[in-house]
């Protein structure tokens, strides 16, 4: 039995069969149509027919679920080899996965301009990526194909981010605007954030997402209501370009970096500086804090043991931070005693993206040295250069998606998670990258 179509779905059906047939000439039977429909007010889309759209989605849809099955029945006869062979299931592992020192899987191209910033689905194979071409493009990033263009910025559009469910997009744009996209009603702009008053930097949803933080050359760093689109907060951690503003995973803090040479860590609830980091010796371009799982990587690097390294491992993931530096250094701050741990030496260009590895024992970073390198945290040593060819990496970004685990209806134990693994970086060459097993 079909299943019943929503007011909405029907609506939207109804709308399409009446574009298609007023752009195919048949007048006739649209004006009935448009009658036993009861969508009097319709005025058709002179641009081109939604029926036409839609059906264009539709065979885009099944040519990935084909790609899909096949996908599926070849893990399908990989675990039943492993059943066969256990002694060869680790190599079905993923966990440490690192991208190998080749060339990209896939090169997306498409944009006119310099690509500014990437952002991974957390649950489809989508890549989001910002341009200087005042554009963001929606992609395949398992086909490489090109899904769609969003187009509402009128300026560079600097930043983008998914929230944590995949429902919304944000994007922040030299424009002075933020925009809030609905991701299942085909990205429609549904929120412009209006108050800065010169470029937007970053855009970030904070945990929970119901604010979003933004940093800009205003030398402002605002929280918006996603509900309401108002800013509800104004912080003036320092007198310069605000390069970013990244949260804590609880939420309470910020840390930021800036044009002055500093990053400092601010509480949102009250907008007081908590501490700042001086030892750059340029532009501080991007600051994240260091993820729980990272802790003990990071107690071997600094080579505590006893009570220090048991107290380094029971911290809060708020308690370091790194920063990214057109000093070409990357450095580990211990937020508590305002101090630098350690420096990770080896970009030859301004350094800009920071993502840690899923496993937290790895650091990844890209820098305008066209290269992505791979950092033990254990050691504090490089030990993988990915040459991207392209002189300026502005933006890297890790695939945050896992599959399998929990239990099926049947209260039987499933397969257990695993991570889909891909790395992305957005170049000036108008390019998007993308690395994956």
């Amino acid at each position: 039995m079909a299943a019943e179509l929503t007011d909405r779905q029907k609506n939207d059906l109804h709308r399409a069969i009446l574009d298609y047939l007023n752009s195919s000439g048949f007048h006739e039977t649209f004006d009935q149509f448009k009658e036993e429909s009861s969508q009097t007010d319709f005025q058709p889309d002179t641009s081109n027919s939604l029926l036409v759209k839609k059906w264009i989605s539709v065979i885009r849809l099944q040519k990935k679920i084909i790609d899909l099955e096949s996908r599926l029945a070849q893990a399908l006869q990989e675990n039943a080899s492993m059943a066969l062979n256990p002694a060869n299931s680790h190599q079905r592992g993923n966990s440490d996965w690192l991208p190998a020192v080749t060339p990209p899987k896939l090169v997306l191209t498409g944009h006119r301009a310099n690509v500014n910033a990437v952002a991974f689905h957390p649950r489809y194979s989508t890549i989001v990526s910002a341009s200087d071409d005042s554009t963001m493009k929606v992609w395949d990033w398992e086909t490489g194909e090109l899904e769609r263009t969003l187009q509402g910025h009128t300026r560079r559009v600097s930043d983008c981010e998914f929230d944590s469910k995949g429902k919304l997009l944000v994007s922040g744009s030299h424009d002075l605007f933020l925009k809030l996209w609905d991701v299942d009603n085909d990205y429609k702009n549904i929120a412009t954030f209006r108050g800065h008053e010169h470029s937007i930097s970053t855009v970030r949803f904070l945990p929970g997402d119901e604010r979003v933080v933004s940093a800009s050359r205003d030398k402002t760093v605002r929280i918006w209501e996603v509900a309401t689109s108002h800013c509800v907060q104004v912080l003036r951690p320092h007198d310069d370009w605000i390069r970013s503003a990244s949260p804590s995973p609880d939420g309470r803090l910020l840390v930021t970096s800036c044009m002055d040479h500093t990053a400092r860590v601010v509480e949102v609830a009250t907008g007081t500086t908590k501490c700042e980091f001086r030892g750059h010796n340029n532009v501080v371009e991007n600051a994240i804090f260091v993820p729980r799982n990272a802790l003990p990587a990071l107690a071997e690097l600094l080579g505590t043991s006893g009570p220090t390294h048991g107290k380094i491992l029971e911290e809060s993931s708020a308690a370091y931070i790194l920063t990214a530096s057109r000093d070409q250094k990357i450095k580990l701050w211990d937020t508590r005693a305002n101090q630098c741990l350690y420096t990770f030496v080896g970009h030859d260009g301004w350094v800009h993206g920071l993502v840690f590895h899923p496993n937290g024992r790895y650091l990844l970073s890209a820098a305008d040295d066209g290269s992505i390198r791979v950092w033990d945290l254990k050691t504090g040593r490089c030990i993988r250069k990915l040459e991207t060819g392209e002189r300026f990496v502005t933006s890297l970004a890790w695939c945050k998606q896992t599959t399998g685990g929990g239990a099926s209806d049947d209260g039987a134990d499933q397969e257990p998670a695993r991570r889909v693994n891909a790395i992305a970086s957005g170049c000036w060459d108008f390019t998007i990258k993308i690395w994956r097993p």
